[in-house]
């Protein structure tokens, strides 16, 4: 009796269980920036990039999107390859670094000590979904700061809405990734 119970209790468990879809895993593409050429006075100084600061959403390496103002969610089955302000961060480092306007650009957990930092805030950082249509929108604001004294030095809001091909994650993560290209020129062009 004991081992028909058991027999029959797995066969059930079996027909009840389903294979779960596959979590899909995106990255930011690493963009491509030109060296500037740079004589100025950025040349021998060291750039702290600080972790950026998130003000309307708890950032994650979850996919965010949005149907209207007011109603908002996570993507189930797909999500970015790391935290996406480790991802913004370590984005802006690289181009940075290609761009050649400072002698060197380190992270904000580097223990060098630095001549500059940008610190940045997110405005918006989803995926919105208007019926048939929808956008990547990115949203942030950068604030280049000299670490001696403390000062602010300049501030610029840089604020991207990209067309997806698909109103799904990875329509919106190739959208977000285009955004990526842009911001890291458009970052180069306001720093030099």
């Amino acid at each position: 009796m004991k081992f028909i119970l058991l027999v029959s209790f797995f066969i059930l468990s079996a027909c009840s269980m389903k294979e779960a879809p596959v979590m899909k895993v995106y990255s930011f593409a690493t963009p491509t920036v030109l060296e500037v050429s740079n004589n100025g006075y950025h040349k021998d100084k060291v750039l702290k990039v600080s972790y950026p600061v998130a003000l309307k959403e708890n950032l994650s390496s979850k996919m965010n999107y949005s149907y209207s103002l007011y109603d908002r969610g996570e993507y189930l089955n797909s999500r970015w390859s790391n935290n996406i302000i480790k991802l913004l961060q370590g984005s802006m480092v690289v181009s940075l670094s290609q761009s050649n306007l400072f002698r060197v650009v380190v992270p904000f957990a580097s223990d060098v000590e630095e001549n500059f930092r940008i610190e940045s805030s997110i405005f918006d950082f989803s995926h919105h979904v208007r019926g048939d249509k929808s956008y990547a929108i990115v949203t942030l604001q950068c604030t280049l700061i000299d670490a001696q004294t403390g000062k602010l030095l300049k501030v610029k809001r840089f604020s991207y809405k990209e067309h997806t091909t698909t109103t799904n994650a990875k329509g919106y993560a190739e959208a977000t990734n285009r955004i990526m290209e842009k911001f890291s020129h458009d970052l180069v062009r306001w720093l030099n």
